[in-house]
């Protein structure tokens, strides 16, 4: 099966791996830390400092339910911090981990140089790390023992193909993070598989979501030939619906990631669909993963980072996913 099939078929060969492979195989890996006895949870007591960028948005909400549920499964501490797209901030998060001697650290990515070095001094101090989100083609550079998430550019590729078929031929890129390598490899992406004109609109963000609004409407106003817009993020995906309802586009919609209002835009036939990750298993398997290093030396990923995604939610599968992603957890 071709990359472009795979991406057309709704969900990945990729993603059946992850939902199907990974956790049905690793059912017990997932399933036993629960079922402890209390004399070896005791045993375990560990701390992990888990860190993102992104404060604020809502993505990170269902990342950090993940984590906080893998501590409490088996039985460690979670020190989660996030920096508001702060490169350096995120460093210095990184290094007040290493200065607290945790036991373990899983970090997201966007700007691998800016952390690098944080990093170099938690593995010269014997502290594990997990990359997870961003930082699919950094991690092994950055020494950590694998990477959970997304391949970035196969979903930009992903989402270009599939707003191609849809029969658009000018499409808006939104970019709600700059310097984010994340965003850059979707939009790149994109760029690659979509078959008529592509173009970016960098703007605030989901720090000021009625100015991005704002900024979107104005381009539609703008230039009424866009006839599709993809956003990175899923609020600013529903900021690009009620901009494209404000300048009175017929844009086709599309994002990534899920919440709540996504999943209801795409059931009323607002969004085209929306390219989930499952940050919650983001969250949560780095948990997994370093509790096992820790206690049992165990690595996984064979040299290979550990896909969550893409996946494809549209109309014919929302329903399935409404009711946990208004719980948080996709």
């Amino acid at each position: 099966m071709s990359e472009e099939q795979e991406q057309r078929g709704g969900i990945t060969r990729r993603d059946v791996f992850v939902k199907g492979g990974l956790l049905a195989a690793g059912a017990g890996l997932l399933g036993a830390p629960g079922a402890m006895a209390a004399s070896e949870r005791a045993d375990a007591s560990m701390t992990f400092a888990v860190i993102t960028h992104g404060a604020g948005d809502a993505f990170w909400v269902v990342c950090k339910k993940g984590a906080i549920a893998a501590g409490k499964n088996v039985g460690v501490k979670i020190n989660y911090s996030e920096s508001k797209n702060d490169p350096q901030t995120q460093s210095q998060l990184i290094a007040t981990a290493v200065s607290q001697k945790v036991k373990g650290i899983a970090t997201s990515v966007p700007n691998a140089s800016a952390i690098k070095d944080s990093c170099k001094r938690a593995v010269a101090a014997g502290i594990p790390i997990i990359t997870l989100n961003s930082g699919v083609n950094d991690y092994k550079a950055l020494g950590a023992l694998t990477h959970v998430g997304q391949t970035e550019d196969v979903a930009g590729k992903g989402a270009g193909a599939r707003l191609a078929d849809a029969g658009a031929k000018n499409l808006l890129v939104v970019i709600h993070e700059q310097g984010n390598i994340g965003l850059e490899e979707r939009y790149n992406g994109a760029k690659s598989t979509f078959k008529g004109k592509t173009s970016r609109l960098q703007v605030t963000g989901v720090t000021d979501l009625a100015s991005t609004t704002n900024q979107i409407r104005s381009k539609l106003t703008a230039d009424k030939s866009i006839d599709a817009v993809l956003a990175l993020n899923p609020q600013v995906g529903i900021a690009a619906l009620q901009a494209a309802q404000g300048a009175g586009s017929k844009a086709k919609l599309a994002t990534f990631d899920l919440s709540a209002d996504v999943i209801k835009a795409i059931e009323k036939g607002q969004l085209l669909f929306a390219i989930d990750q499952q940050q919650y298993l983001q969250g949560y398997l780095p948990v997994i993963f370093l509790y096992l290093y820790n206690t049992n030396l165990n690595t996984v990923g064979g040299g290979q980072p550990i896909l969550t995604g893409p996946g494809f939610v549209d109309k014919s599968n929302a329903a399935k996913v409404a009711a946990l992603a208004a719980k948080a957890t996709r």
